[in-house]
């Protein structure tokens, strides 16, 4: 008997939707989240999920709306996930470091705090950040 190992199951994308799926589980189903991701087949979440299958690129968008998630950074997972680093190599050195949503609001915020100011990463502004974590 063969073991099948499903050849995506180790990838951040396929770990990050199951966690993510489960964060939602009191918010929607499994199946709304397939659903609203435009998925005609409501298995595909549990491809994606075991690593049976890898997200489709142009399918991200949707897909990170359903998730409630960040497209940025699950458009990075799924060039990972599909193998395409020089592409996301690419990408990176034309666009620079993506940030997402949420980092924004911290740059934000860091930049109304300091006034405006450019303040530098200290070891003391280092370990209250890492604190909060």
């Amino acid at each position: 008997m063969s073991t099948h190992r499903n050849p995506h199951a180790d990838s951040r994308l396929a770990h990050f939707v199951e966690r993510r799926i489960l964060e939602l589980s009191g918010v929607k189903t499994q199946k709304e989240i397939a659903r609203e991701a435009g998925f005609t087949n409501a298995n595909m979440l549990s491809m994606i999920k075991s690593g049976d299958t890898k997200l489709a690129l142009d399918r991200v968008p949707d897909l990170a709306k359903a998730l409630d998630c960040d497209p940025k950074a699950l458009f990075m997972m799924a060039l990972e996930q599909a193998g395409l680093e020089t592409t996301k190599k690419a990408v990176e050195d034309i666009f620079g470091t993506l940030v997402s949503a949420n980092e924004v609001a911290w740059l934000e915020e860091i930049r109304a705090a300091s006034g405006g100011g450019d303040p530098r990463l200290t070891a003391r502004a280092r370990a209250a950040i890492r604190s909060i974590f």
